[in-house]
């Protein structure tokens, strides 16, 4: 009886240790997908500083998503994450704001 509690007491230790870090992985990748939604609509309203700062953001949580779990689509996503940044500094809300839908679809895809 004792070496059952105990390991069931050890299994659950170890489960304990694992389960955040499989769940952090989600969690940069559903932060990137929401900031790069923001970062759409503010460049739909021509906002292009507000969008570089949401796609800032989600570059930061994609780039941590391809570090925890490579994926090809995460790292286009970060690519078109990238140029949505530069083309938003620049002033191009409308070039911006299509390389973030391409992020987007690139990012949701990573999900599955």
């Amino acid at each position: 009886m004792n070496r059952r509690i105990f390991a069931i007491a050890l299994a659950l230790g170890v489960a304990t240790f694992f389960a955040p870090r499989l769940a952090l992985a989600e969690n940069h990748l559903a932060e990137a997908i929401s900031h790069t939604k923001e970062a759409i609509e503010h460049g739909k309203m021509g906002h292009a500083d507000v969008l570089v700062t949401h796609a800032e953001a989600a570059l930061t949580h994609a780039k941590a998503a391809e570090a925890e779990k490579a994926n090809p689509h995460t790292k286009e996503g970060i690519t078109h994450l990238n140029a949505a940044i530069d083309h938003g500094k620049q002033k191009h809300a409308d070039v911006a704001t299509k390389h973030a839908e391409e992020a987007l679809t690139h990012l949701e895809a990573a999900t599955k």
